[in-house]
């Protein structure tokens, strides 16, 4: 019987598909680093907004990513606009938790910034009178000043 070759054409079949399968691109995994950011700001949620604030009495919106990233040993520009002029730009169907999403509400340059949290929702200090809190990146508002996307942490970015 001459199953040799036959056997080995089926077994070189079997390896190339098993190959492919390892090549396969998957879906990055969540950085730990990035992750940290995320919950930091999330347990700030509840915290009042404080115009220049960037400590646990109170934050504005640039002050709240400032601080949540030195939380994690990384020193971050303080303005909303130095922020997103100083990140690593993010392509917005990449975000990850912990990465910086940014905003133009009342300028023609950046002037918000918040804490992508995931799931389509962000954490920032909005502004005089409202605490900190949780926003929908698809809410007609913020979708329609969103300026881009950044960020500070992971491999190509060394703490500062």
């Amino acid at each position: 019987m001459r199953a040799g070759p036959y056997l080995f054409a089926a077994l070189l079949a079997a390896l190339a598909t098993l190959a492919g399968c390892a090549a396969a691109p998957r879906p990055p995994a969540h950085s730990v680093e990035g992750d940290t950011i995320a919950a930091q700001a999330a347990a700030l949620v509840g915290r009042p907004y404080q115009f220049g604030g960037a400590d646990g009495a109170g934050f504005d919106c640039s002050g709240l990513a400032l601080y949540v990233h030195e939380r994690v040993g990384l020193t971050i520009p303080r303005t909303a606009a130095e922020q997103q002029r100083a990140a690593r730009p993010i392509a917005p169907g990449q975000l990850e938790p912990g990465d910086l999403v940014f905003f133009r509400i009342h300028k023609r340059s950046v002037d918000h910034v918040g804490i992508y949290a995931g799931d389509g929702r962000f954490i920032h200090a909005p502004r005089r009178g409202v605490a900190v809190m949780y926003s929908n990146l698809a809410s007609g508002f913020y979708a329609r000043h969103l300026a881009g996307a950044g960020r500070f942490w992971g491999p190509a970015t060394q703490p500062r």
